[in-house]
């Protein structure tokens, strides 16, 4: 059974101590009880969350109406990415885009991490790695041909340009990527409500309070990883995590989760190390594809003492 502690109001955090010890699990997950004026969308934004993100592990929740004094699950436990821990990492299946600065001499090092509107279907994100190759305040946005003729196909023509400003797509803030074909921008939007979803020409984009974060801290040159990711594993303490989320092909497909991809990384991780798997959680964390880490099994090392437990949900009021 989770505890259940009722804290103060607070702003959610976006930014970390890099878990110790070369473990890839942090934050935590959290329980937040309702206003009558709630949500989902709001909620989503204020615990630095996507709204399809939310959507998906509060199944059965009106989310235009939750209703005063409704639980919402603030999932806020993640795996770090695979690779080096460096630059910008955007996971594409995860909607979701880490950064790792560098620390000053002396400091501990920190993720800041922030939800991610990535490429739709017919649009899609490119993989691979590449920089920051500019950056632009209060940009005007000059909105490609190939996206200006898709507006007039459905009867909404867009001008030739869009100056700074609060119609601006862009919002307050680009990085452009130096990707040689098409133009990609890491940006903010003038439409919050999307962020988290497949909804761009290729950009992304953040909530435009993050968007300014992340321009502010982030130096030109800064390396930036697009990856395909839609399984994170992790080993802290001997315990055995697994993350999932709705994958996408290089078509811009959902396709399932399979139990052998899982097995392969787990190979990866735990190399010749013995393990004593529970299936039925990873069955049901391939099955149910929710980004919630779970706890799946036990490296066998008798000199290993255990760990801490998955860190208890708390409950917090979401009165601001």
């Amino acid at each position: 059974m989770l505890a259940l502690v009722v804290l103060a109001p607070a702003a959610h955090a976006a930014e970390f101590p890099m878990p110790e010890g070369g473990a890839a699990l942090f934050g935590v997950n959290e329980r937040v009880v309702t206003r009558y004026q709630d949500t989902l969308i709001e909620l989503a934004r204020r615990y630095n969350l996507g709204y399809e993100e939310l959507l998906r592990v509060n199944p059965g929740i009106d989310p235009w109406l939750p209703g005063e004094g409704t639980q919402i699950f603030i999932p806020g436990q993640r795996i770090l990415p695979p690779g080096p821990a460096e630059g910008i990492v955007v996971n594409l299946p995860e909607h979701r885009l880490y950064y790792f600065p560098k620390a000053a001499k002396g400091e501990p090092r920190t993720v800041l991490t922030f939800p991610v509107s990535v490429g739709k279907m017919d649009w899609r994100t490119p993989l691979g790695t590449t920089r920051i190759k500019s950056k632009t305040k209060n940009p005007t946005w000059f909105p490609p041909e190939s996206v200006r003729r898709e507006h007039r196909e459905r009867g909404d023509p867009l001008p030739a340009s869009v100056p700074p400003g609060k119609d601006n797509p862009l919002s307050s803030r680009a990085m452009r990527l130096d990707i040689a074909r098409g133009s990609y921008l890491i940006h903010g939007t003038n439409n919050p409500d999307a962020v988290g979803m497949p909804v761009t020409h290729g950009c992304l984009r953040l909530y435009p309070e993050d968007v300014e974060r992340l321009f502010d801290v982030t130096p030109v040159n800064t390396t930036v990883r697009l990856i395909n990711e839609p399984l994170k594993l992790a080993s802290v303490d001997g315990r055995i995590w697994l993350e999932v989320h709705p994958p996408v092909d290089d078509q811009g497909q959902q396709t399932d989760a399979t139990l052998e991809d899982f097995e392969k990384r787990l190979d990866l991780l735990l190399g010749v190390n013995d393990v004593a798997m529970d299936w039925d959680a990873a069955i049901a964390a391939l099955k149910e594809r929710s980004g919630v880490p779970a706890m799946v099994g036990l490296e066998l090392h008798p000199e290993t003492p255990p760990g801490p437990a998955a860190p208890a949900a708390i409950v917090v009021p979401t009165e601001p």
